[in-house]
């Protein structure tokens, strides 16, 4: 809509119709009345203008209209969640900007401003819980903030001792709830953790080979995630007791003919563990492809509930943070964890020979009141033979 209508009226003048004549329109300063005045040879009277132009501004109300915002849906296994505000009252936005993300169990939330415009009022203070479908804020459409006057600099005292502070902040549900996990997991399982340790020399070998043309054929990067992701998978339908787990309601045991594999991934909010689902079928450029999407929405803030439910098996990478040995703890409801650390090389024995080979120490957390330790090391082991040799998944041995 024009911020100014224009009006037109017509009056007919008889004495105007019989003489040539030149009209020409005058228009007065935006936002005032204008008139257009018949300008004639002959002065004609101003009664006998043929039109008379006025402009006049509209009604604001439809481009000042106040929305109400509410919570998105939740996935069906997320019932609530804590609002951290990322804009206050009196602040401009621009369509799509994030006002606030609602953090619950397994993610984040992001609330975009569905228009541009100002917050007028939050709903739910800082902190505080809310449901699906809640009210959260109320916008103005159309209008922006007036900028405040900057406030003179703070003198500050250049002597004396720097003074020591410290202070509180609260732990957000993400975090809470990676603790009510982990001491789940202490006090339900009965924990136990075996090592081992795997030479990288093949698979290094292998992988320098063939990172280029990997590279070229699946636009991909070719790492050594995928090995121990593949590797674990074969060593779970070869030990089922590992993938399986205790029902602690019915006091029966679950074991899967599938394997979903969760990774572990660090985060700045903290630790989430994404899916691989189907890893059983999937080849090497099938797991670097998901593992790289599943990492990449990570960084991002953007995965879905859907994406971290579920999962039989975890796999913990502290390597890439320059672990050398680690106790992974379960993650619940699963029966156990594989820990890789980072690699060095160290002397190794080879046929009564000393090399220095490139080491990776490896560690399985489980619980034993369903994993034995004899079925407990067959599986490290097998883990173990197959990234050493990956010629054992080819000839399925």
């Amino acid at each position: 809509m024009l911020p100014y209508s224009r009006c037109l009226t017509r009056n007919f003048g008889r004495s105007l119709f019989r003489q040539g004549i030149n009209v020409s329109a005058r228009r007065a300063v935006p936002g005032l009345s204008a008139s257009c005045s018949v300008n004639n040879p002959t002065k004609c009277e101003a009664r006998s203008s043929i039109f008379q132009i006025r402009y006049f501004k509209t009604s604001v109300a439809c481009r000042n209209e106040v929305i109400t915002v509410k919570t998105p849906a939740f996935a069906e296994s997320v019932t609530e969640g804590d609002v951290r505000w990322e804009k206050a009252i009196g602040d401009s936005v621009k369509e799509d900007e994030v006002v606030c993300e609602i953090e619950t169990d397994k993610t984040s939330v992001q609330v975009p401003s569905p228009a541009a415009g100002v917050i007028e009022e939050l709903l739910v203070p800082d902190g505080e819980k809310v449901e699906g479908g809640q009210a959260l804020f109320k916008l103005r459409k159309g209008v922006s903030a007036i900028k405040p006057t900057a406030a003179p600099a703070a003198v500050t005292d250049g002597g004396g001792k720097p003074v020591r502070t410290e202070h509180r902040v609260k732990m957000n549900r993400m975090r809470l709830r990676i603790a009510q996990r982990l001491k789940e997991a202490q006090n339900t399982c009965a924990m136990l953790t075996t090592f081992n340790e795997v030479d990288m020399s093949n698979i290094s070998e292998m992988r320098k080979a063939y990172k280029d043309a990997f590279l070229k054929k699946h636009n991909i990067k070719l790492g050594f995630m995928s090995a121990f992701v593949k590797a674990s998978a074969y060593a779970l339908m070869e030990q089922p007791a590992v993938n399986g787990v205790i029902d602690d309601t019915t006091k029966e045991i679950l074991y899967r003919d599938y394997v979903d594999i969760s990774v572990a991934v660090a985060t700045p909010k903290g630790l989430v563990v994404p899916v691989i689902r189907g890893v059983e079928g999937m080849n090497f450029a099938d797991i670097e492809k998901t593992i790289n999407e599943l990492g990449e929405k990570a960084r991002k803030n953007e995965l879905a509930v859907e994406d971290m439910d579920g999962g039989t098996f975890t796999i913990s990478n502290g390597g890439v943070f320059g672990s050398m040995f680690g106790t992974p703890i379960i993650n619940p409801p699963q029966s156990a964890i594989l820990g890789m650390h980072g690699i060095f090389e160290r002397p190794v024995a080879i046929e009564g020979k000393v090399e220095i080979r490139p080491m990776m120490y490896v560690a399985l957390t489980y619980d034993h009141r369903l994993i034995d330790g004899r079925e407990a090391v067959t599986f490290l082991r097998k883990i173990k033979t197959v990234v050493e040799d990956p010629r054992v998944l080819l000839l399925d041995m």
